[in-house]
């Protein structure tokens, strides 16, 4: 039986699922929520980034319950649409400057844009903090760390968070080519946004965690640029903070809930067919003693992503001389919240203030 790919919008989608023994189509109509509620928004799985999702059986067409269905489809989502909440902008202090849709690279013509919050007063340049969202290589929005780059420019960053191409249009390594070209463009425009380009981190959650290791292991591998602009520039980072990203992809299946729905649309097939890219997209892989430094931070709960995913790129970063550290948040899983995210954030600043702020 044919699988049907996946197409993602913003309310609806389509899958195949196993229901009473058969492979049965669904259409999906999913329901966002208002905005982001901590510091791991950006990786939140998908029961959490969502308020509902309701699933219709995709029957053939010539049945008169799939007819009804196809009928009543397009009111369904009028409705969905119009009473959505409205999307408000961030709350924005006098002492900041957020800026939002600026194009940083245009690879298949796809505009992939950044916003970018900075203290409105001081001598600077300041430190730079880019920060990558999350959702499984496929999903997710950069405006989920908004509260938190505007945040950090009331400390005195300036910060970034930014788009990147999803799988499975763009399967790996588009998005590691898009995430270095946006270092790449920082230091380009450093004077504009009076950025010190030498003091530049990288953070993000769950997918955005592992393309910011990503970042921080492959500083000198010139097949991971990309034609993304500015080549005279580096993608070097000073050091990564990364929340519950995957280090090594050929461990993660059995030990994550969705390895095996995500980990073929971002590598272009399971472990068995795809192997070579399972290795070649693992951060793992690429310790040097030229890698950042490094702080994880990580649930012992962790259902996506396995809590010793980061115990082994913290020993393996070690084990090369390079400074890491790890967090553990006992009990905590994918997606942290109340006391767990304080704790997260605290432990993320103080980190960056230690490697980025001391000159």
């Amino acid at each position: 039986m044919r699988l049907l790919k996946t197409y993602r919008a913003s309310a609806l989608c389509y899958k195949r699922r196993p229901i009473r023994g058969e492979e049965v189509d669904l259409v999906v109509l999913i329901f966002a929520p208002e905005g982001p509620s901590s510091v791991a928004q950006g990786g939140s799985p998908v029961s959490e980034r969502y308020d509902r999702v309701t699933i219709y059986p995709n029957f053939p067409p010539e049945t008169p319950l799939m007819k009804r269905f196809l009928l009543a489809l397009p009111v369904a989502l009028a409705l969905a649409v119009s009473s959505a909440p409205a999307q408000k902008g961030p709350t924005v202090p006098d002492t900041v400057i957020f800026e939002s849709g600026i194009e940083y690279t245009n690879p298949d013509d796809q505009h992939v844009q950044l916003n970018i919050a900075r203290p409105k007063t001081g001598n600077g340049p300041f430190p730079c903090v880019l920060f990558i969202h999350g959702g499984g290589f496929r999903a997710g929005k950069r405006e989920g760390y908004d509260g938190q780059i505007i945040r950090m420019a009331e400390q005195g960053y300036v910060a970034v968070t930014a788009s990147y191409r999803l799988a499975p249009k763009f399967p790996f390594p588009a998005a590691v080519h898009d995430t270095k070209a946006a270092v790449r463009w920082l230091r380009a425009n450093a004077k504009k946004y009076n950025i010190d380009p030498t003091r530049i981190g990288v953070t993000g959650g769950s997918a955005g965690g592992h393309l910011a290791q990503f970042l921080a292991v492959t500083s000198d591998v010139k097949e991971f640029e990309g034609s993304g602009g500015n080549p005279e520039q580096s993608s070097a980072v000073k050091c990564v903070v990364n929340v519950y990203g995957p280090s090594d992809f050929t461990k993660s299946y059995g030990k994550s809930v969705d390895a095996a729905e995500v980990l073929p649309l971002f590598l272009g097939g399971n472990l068995e067919k795809a192997r070579a890219l399972h290795i070649k997209a693992s951060p793992l892989y690429w310790v040097t003693p030229n890698a950042a430094p490094t702080l994880c931070i990580h649930g012992t709960e962790d259902k996506y992503v396995a809590h010793e995913q980061a115990v082994w790129m913290v020993d393996k970063l070690k084990a090369a001389n390079v400074e890491a550290e790890l967090l553990t948040l006992e009990g905590a899983g994918h997606g942290f919240k109340g006391k767990d995210a304080e704790t997260a954030e605290k432990a993320m600043i103080a980190f960056f203030d230690k490697h980025l702020k001391a000159k």
